[in-house]
């Protein structure tokens, strides 16, 4: 069965994403930051985690979309609950940990707006094992679109994989160090979204040229990866399905705030595909969900809808 023949009827399937859970904490000052010293500023907590977000910005989108992760028995995991069933998304695959903590992103940023340090503690995502996935393996198999990111151990991505059959899995690279461990598996990505810094440490080559970014994508195709997505930030996006590809820029928006651009393109990748569309078509609509999103305070758009997408993008045409 192809990738084609499994994709369902519009809006009738429902998406598995498996990943992360986050509580992300900001501390921002105007201040000059002084070590061993404190000063005054804002401190903001909000949902996060690559799968939440690209889950939560699906839900919002109009998708059945269930999520399975690991959270702790603790305030963080119980506002994350909360916040991400009031969504829209379906958390009853999320499994709880007594005693374990909720994985907690803090960042420090100085008096420019840049990061300063930061620190993240995902232990829990090292209890998302093969065992602990098993119980869920019929989930897996019924769902019409599987979503992966690599902050996931290398076994659990390896049993999700070996199980995923013909459902499509799409793939967020996360960073350079953790997007090796889908080295193994990439004849079995439908798509695949990476950076510039992805890329590069998957390839095995610097990426300072078009023309090599091009060739990196020609790489990851021979690999077995159907459909790539290569983010250029503030330029865009390269994208190639192995026939076609193309260019995208990125739409000229007011920017709060970057960290959830990235799930919002993945987002609106899957959806575009859950409804049938190209890879060009779904580019044009992802890059629409990631400019939106860019204009939050935070990781995920609380007015993210097909519509506000299609009216963002036709006010820039």
């Amino acid at each position: 069965m192809t990738h084609a023949e499994h994709r369902p009827a519009a809006g009738t399937g429902y998406v598995l994403a498996v990943g992360a859970a986050n509580m992300d904490i900001t501390g921002s000052t105007t201040y000059a930051l002084t070590p061993g010293d404190s000063c005054p500023g804002q401190v903001r907590c909000a949902a996060g985690g690559v799968a939440r977000n690209v889950a939560e910005n699906l839900a919002r989108l109009g998708l059945d979309v269930r999520l399975l992760s690991a959270l702790g028995d603790d305030l963080y995991g119980r506002s994350l609950l909360e916040h991400t069933r009031n969504a829209g998304v379906d958390m009853r695959w999320c499994r709880v940990w007594p005693g374990l903590s909720t994985s907690t992103y803090v960042s420090l940023h100085g008096l420019d707006g840049e990061m300063a340090a930061a620190v993240n503690d995902m232990a829990i995502l090292e209890h998302v094992t093969p065992e602990s996935l098993l119980p869920h393996a019929d989930l897996l198999r019924g769902a019409d679109a599987l979503l992966l990111e690599c902050n996931l151990p290398a076994a659990a991505l390896a049993w999700l994989f070996a199980r995923a059959g013909a459902v499509p899995v799409y793939v967020d690279a996360v960073s350079a160090a953790k997007c090796l461990r889908v080295l193994p598996w990439l004849e079995r990505v439908h798509t695949l979204k990476v950076n510039q810094i992805e890329a590069q440490a998957l390839w095995g080559q610097p990426l300072h040229t078009d023309a090599a970014i091009i060739a990196a994508s020609r790489w990851l195709h021979t690999q077995g990866v159907q459909h790539v997505v290569l983010s250029l930030g503030r330029r865009g996006l390269y994208w190639s399905d192995g026939q076609q590809s193309g260019w995208q820029t990125a739409l000229p928006v007011q920017v709060a705030n970057t960290s959830g651009a990235g799930d919002a393109l993945m987002a609106g990748l899957v959806r575009a595909a859950m409804y049938g569309a190209g890879l060009a078509q779904a580019v044009r609509f992802a890059m629409g969900c990631a400019a939106l999103t860019l204009t939050a305070a935070h990781a995920n758009h609380p007015g993210l809808s097909v519509a506000a997408v299609e009216q963002l993008i036709d006010s820039f045409e």
